[in-house]
């Protein structure tokens, strides 16, 4: 089932990709102001891809108010980034058909998730307890806030298995941050191939963007398929605060006493957060190495 749902991600990134490659609508260029790009950035963008809208004073005031300049604003007016007239009937197809894509893949991953979903509560009710076993350190300082993108939206997630996870990656990151953006694909692919293998391991999200809205959208483009502490609590996680270093992207292992294992600052000098990957192959591969022995 794991599998199928990897494959599913995989599409669903490529679908991404490819949707990208298509005119941009008023709707597209306010987000994409609103998550840290400039209108510079936006103009060279218009400039390969096309503005496939119209620009009425309501959709000026939208562009306004997502921060787009009187630059931009003017030239979507006057039409300088207009689909050319050969493409606009081509355009509308191709529009309509990603969003025909997008809901069928919104439907799709609904029903792998709710069966995967209920998976995991069979699975953790058929499971002993065993007595003794202590919690793991960050589970209070995290129990009843965190969230995951699901079904398109953000939802509460069922935080408890965390409490006996044994290894937990701290993720500080933000969509408004380039090499964020750049990493997490990275991250994403790595997660869905050892999260299957290594139930004790857990990335949590701890973002450092500027909005609510931010934090949202990145959760959604990235498909982040683990959890992120609740935008509105990320301020009072000062357990949690603690392990960030000076900048983002940072990614810290730490262990179920709370201990750092791997960290992508060492002191103030920035290793880079593939670092902690690297290390987490190790750990992974020690283990398998003792359970082999053991056997």
């Amino acid at each position: 089932m794991r599998m199928l749902f990897r494959i599913f991600l995989v599409a669903l990134f490529i679908t991404l990709i490819h949707a990208r490659q298509l005119p941009l609508t008023a709707k597209d260029i306010c987000l994409m102001l609103r998550t840290g790009y400039s209108s510079q950035e936006l103009m060279r963008e218009l400039a390969a891809r096309h503005f496939a809208d119209s620009c009425d004073d309501a959709t000026k005031k939208l562009l306004t108010q997502s921060g787009a300049s009187s630059a931009l604003i003017n030239a979507l007016a006057a039409g300088t980034y207009a689909v050319p007239p050969q493409e606009i009937a081509r355009a509308q197809q191709d529009l309509a058909a990603e969003n025909q894509r997008r809901a069928a893949a919104a439907e799709e991953s609904q029903k792998f998730d709710t069966l995967y979903q209920y998976q995991l509560t069979q699975k953790r009710k058929a499971a002993p307890s065993p007595q003794g076993v202590s919690s793991n350190a960050l589970y209070p300082s995290l129990k009843g806030d965190l969230v995951c993108w699901r079904n398109e939206t953000i939802s509460r997630f069922d935080d408890a298995a965390l409490e006996k996870k044994k290894l937990i990656a701290l993720y500080f990151s933000a969509h408004w941050c380039g090499p964020c953006r750049k990493f997490t694909p990275q991250l994403v692919d790595y997660y869905n191939r050892v999260a299957p293998q290594h139930p004790e391991f857990e990335i949590i999200l701890v973002s450092n963007d500027r909005s609510a809205f931010g934090f949202e959208t990145y959760l959604k483009d990235a498909r982040m398929p683990w959890p992120a502490i609740d935008f509105q609590k990320v301020g009072s996680k000062s357990a949690i605060a603690k392990y960030a270093g000076e900048g983002i992207p940072d990614l810290v292992l730490v262990d179920a006493s709370g201990k750092v294992l791997s960290d992508s600052y060492a002191g103030k000098q920035y290793l880079g957060p593939q670092k902690v990957l690297t290390d987490l192959d190790g750990i992974f591969a020690a283990g398998a190495q003792h359970v082999a022995q053991g056997q």
